[in-house]
């Protein structure tokens, strides 16, 4: 399967409107943003469990990175409630699940295959700052290296709000907002749950009229520019997906790979 995959194109993707997708077990069911690969696939995704149900036990050889929206998304390691911000880097394993059903956004094979930094940050203990320069912003960081920045920030109602995407961005929101560009391109709206991707050269910057209501999102934000791969095929990208697996399983790993939701 092939989603939204032309890293060099913007994209904006409306979650309210996206069906739900069975995944191969039962209860567990899908929105895609976007996708290259089938059931081992490098993946944009919000996931959703219905109460007592749960994964099979899987290996996450791209890594793993989610912020749980809703409900407590568990496994071996823990209760994740919502807020809470996970990353499960290359070769981890876990057997994941939810008691009382649960939410999830999820990016698959999004890591360099190097990358062995775990985090889990719980997001509803902690407070965020203002931002430095960026009037009616206040940010909580969430992870930082030499390739991407990803944080949360909470824009406050009424402001016009300035995001750098010179190297590639994306943004996931969960109320509605406005964005046009700096230069030509036309506004257009972003309904709750949906995915904004800018793409290096094309935009300066995003900007945003935030509503009276206020709002929140995660950022990803790409340092430079990078080649993504996908589980099983090489592709060419422009800089949204930073941490790039440095080679590519066959396509006999691939099929004999547990299905990663």
């Amino acid at each position: 399967m092939e989603l939204n995959s032309d890293f060099s194109q913007r994209v904006a993707v409306h979650g309210a409107d996206l069906p739900w997708q069975s995944s191969p077990l039962p209860g567990v069911d899908r929105r895609m943003f976007d996708r290259i690969g089938d059931e081992v696939a490098r993946a944009t995704s919000i996931v959703r469990y219905a109460p007592g149900s749960d994964f099979s036990p899987h290996v996450h050889t791209g890594g793993e990175e989610f912020l749980a929206l809703d409900g407590v998304f568990q496994d071996e390691h823990g209760d994740f409630p919502a807020g809470t911000y996970v990353r499960n880097p290359p070769e981890s394993r876990h057997t994941p699940g939810s008691a009382q059903g649960c939410t999830i956004f999820v990016k698959l094979w999004q890591f360099y295959l190097v990358d062995r930094t775990p985090a889990t940050i719980r997001t509803a203990d902690m407070s965020f700052d203002a931002a430095p320069d960026r009037v009616g912003v206040e940010v909580l960081p969430l992870f930082e290296d030499s390739r991407e920045n990803v944080s949360l920030e909470k824009w406050l109602p009424g402001q016009t709000v300035t995001l750098d995407a010179s190297g590639g961005l994306e943004v996931w929101r969960s109320s509605c907002w406005t964005v046009r560009s700096e230069k030509t391109a036309p506004a257009f709206n972003l309904s709750p749950g949906s995915v904004c991707r800018a793409v290096p050269r094309q935009r300066r910057s995003l900007v945003k009229r935030v509503p009276q209501s206020g709002l929140s999102a995660a950022i990803w934000q790409s340092h430079r520019q990078h080649r993504t791969i996908s589980p099983c095929r090489a592709r060419t990208a422009t800089g949204l997906v930073p941490r790039i697996p440095s080679k590519r399983p066959s396509a006999h790993d691939c099929r004999k790979r547990r299905a990663e939701c």
